[in-house]
């Protein structure tokens, strides 16, 4: 953490830190589910496609949120540090009141939905906090702030593993716990405390005949202007292949660490292991940033797309009964699997004008998670039937995120 307090200056230090901070305690919310996918499937009589359904709903409503915040221009014209504790709260309170009602899917379906039109004013307003504060070349600070999505995104198992005795409600009460604490830490920020100008590849320059400034309004013309940069297109369309496999592998790693667990049954046991892969993303996000520094976050981005893509293609040939290596295998994918999506945050973030950074942010998200409703439902389902090799539906990601940023390649190296 050091180093993002040092590299954000004296002045956003503090905040920077406070943010990162806070984007894991309230991104812990995403998956808390997954934390009891065993207790909670039986007490809502869910199968493994219900249960996609059930953490699809939070996707689709994350995907609302975002559209809706792009249509609006809600992301470029309220403080985010105000969406994103107001967000935080609300979604702490939908993320648990259903756990104590009586047994109903549809109940249960409408309130994670609800957390996920929350998580639209937390995790790319966590996103923009950082923008602003550190400016162009933020791909090693988003680094920070994705690694702790990531570990928000394993603190459910961290959760359960940690209590494997205790009643399954409690890894959701305690996700909510978390975004609470996350919300109480953004309010200690100031709103226009040390903001640098973003987008300076692109401030002040013409783009479609149009003068482009930081004052933009935007909305819908905002979303056609933005669809009109060739830049926005490639670092969107490579974004794009890397959601299509990230959520949908988080979404099955309790079911890969069951499969190569001493104990399938060890519900702590296949816990522990699922925050291990998963955690291990964010020493992906942190590197991956650091190294971004130095070579760019065209190239950190594109090497980890085609790792974890490779490591896809091949989990499922590795020998049945090799379960130190392929735990080692998951470990790793898990590693490169998110390390390239701060830096697609980054490279949009410098590719777009400094008005339109939260609407172009929101507008990705929106597209990417929109695809992982479709990558995690249907792996879900694929698992039942063909087991481990169903990962092979993830490889198209990668391959065709590569192409669609291969403009972005060619022009770092020229």
């Amino acid at each position: 953490m050091s180093s993002v307090v040092s590299g954000a200056g004296r002045g956003a230090g503090f905040a920077v830190a406070a943010i990162v901070l806070a984007q894991w305690l309230g991104t812990s919310l995403w998956f808390s589910p997954s934390g009891a996918a065993e207790d909670l499937s039986a007490w809502l009589d869910l199968t493994p496609g219900g249960f996609g359904w059930l953490l699809a709903a939070t996707q689709l409503g994350f995907i609302a949120g975002t559209l809706a915040s792009a249509l609006s221009g809600a992301a470029d014209r309220f403080p985010p540090e105000r969406i994103f504790a107001v967000s935080s709260l609300a979604g702490a309170a939908l993320n648990s009141f259903w756990t104590w009602a009586e047994p109903a899917f549809a109940l249960a379906w409408v309130a994670r939905f609800g957390v996920g039109v929350a998580l639209a004013g937390i995790y790319p307003m966590g996103m923009k906090m950082i923008v602003q504060r550190v400016g162009g070349g933020s791909g090693w600070a988003l680094g920070w702030l994705v690694a702790m999505l990531t570990l928000g995104t394993a603190m459910p198992h961290i959760l359960r593993a940690a209590g494997a005795s205790l009643p399954w409600q409690s890894v959701i009460l305690g996700a909510s716990v978390l975004a609470v604490a996350g919300a109480v830490l953004i309010l200690l920020i100031q709103a226009g405390h040390v903001r640098v100008a973003v987008g300076s590849a692109v401030q002040g320059s013409t783009v479609q005949g149009s003068t482009v400034r930081g004052s933009t309004v935007p909305g819908p013309a905002a979303i056609r202007t933005l669809i009109g940069l060739p830049a926005f297109r490639a670092s969107c369309g490579g974004y794009l292949g890397h959601m299509w496999e990230l959520y949908a592998f988080w979404s099955v790693v309790p079911r890969l660490c069951a499969d190569i667990a001493s104990r399938p049954d060890d519900v702590g046991g296949v816990a522990a292991l699922s925050a291990v892969v998963i955690a291990a993303g964010s020493l992906g996000c942190v590197l991956g940033g650091t190294l971004s520094r130095r070579f760019g976050s065209e190239a950190v981005a594109a090497a980890a797309l085609a790792s974890s893509g490779a490591i896809c293609l091949l989990y499922p040939l590795l020998p049945a009964e090799a379960d130190a290596l392929k735990m080692a295998a998951l470990a790793l994918w898990g590693f490169f699997v998110v390390a390239d999506s701060p830096q697609f945050s980054s490279m949009t973030a410098g590719y777009v004008p400094p008005g339109m950074v939260g609407t172009a942010l929101t507008t990705q998200n929106s597209a990417g998670f929109l695809l992982t409703v479709v990558s995690i439902v249907v792996l879900q389902q694929a698992m039942t039937v063909w087991g481990v090799n169903a990962v092979w539906l993830l490889v198209p990601g990668p391959v065709l995120g590569l192409l669609a940023m291969r403009r972005l390649l060619v022009r770092q190296a020229a």
